[in-house]
């Protein structure tokens, strides 16, 4: 939402509908204590608390971003971005009443 300066337009970045995004930052919200967004006419803007938080934020997802390919062996090829590991590499699903209890 700091990039795009609105719910509607980051929700849509995020393929996701707007109610669940702005569930997330209220819920991200009160579990800090601060408020990160404004509402304003020209729709929203960082808090101080959110300027101060935004760079390392951005920090973590690069973090995140460079994972694969700290777990990739180096002779690995690198998969296309969305792919899913072939069918044998994936877990198949808990049998009806197998699952954790």
């Amino acid at each position: 939402m700091a990039e795009e300066g609105g719910v509607v337009r980051a929700a849509r970045r995020l393929h996701i509908s707007q109610p669940p995004l702005t569930r997330r930052i209220h819920g991200l919200e009160e579990e800090l204590g601060a408020a990160l967004f404004l509402r304003t006419p020209r729709g929203m803007e960082l808090t101080d608390a959110g300027r101060a938080l935004l760079p390392r934020v951005r920090g973590i997802l690069e973090e995140v971003a460079r994972l694969p390919a700290q777990v990739r062996p180096a002779d690995a090829p690198t998969p296309p971005e969305g792919a899913t590991p072939p069918e044998d590499e994936t877990p198949p699903p808990p049998a009806r009443g197998d699952g954790p209890r």
